[in-house]
């Protein structure tokens, strides 16, 4: 899936941080009330960015909670 925009790979640190939580920001209004086609670039670009955002941070930290294993011990500890 390809999306206009700057290429991510072409972005600096800062603006692909930037993009992704403006992208991340207007997600749900987007879903909500936006037309197909803006809901399907939104998507695309989203996904293009996050995918380069893993290209460069392959092992970031990640909070256990946020894995299938962590999940299910908070619920057995709920």
């Amino acid at each position: 899936m390809s999306s206009g925009g700057i290429d991510p790979t072409a972005l600096s640190e800062q603006d692909l941080n930037r993009e992704l939580a403006h992208l991340h920001a207007t997600r749900h209004e987007t879903f909500l009330h936006g037309s197909s086609d803006a809901l399907r670039e939104h998507t695309a670009r989203t996904f293009d960015l996050e995918k380069e955002y893993m290209r460069r941070h392959p092992d970031r930290a990640v909070d256990p909670r946020r894995t299938r294993e962590g999940a299910r011990a908070a619920s057995a500890r709920a």
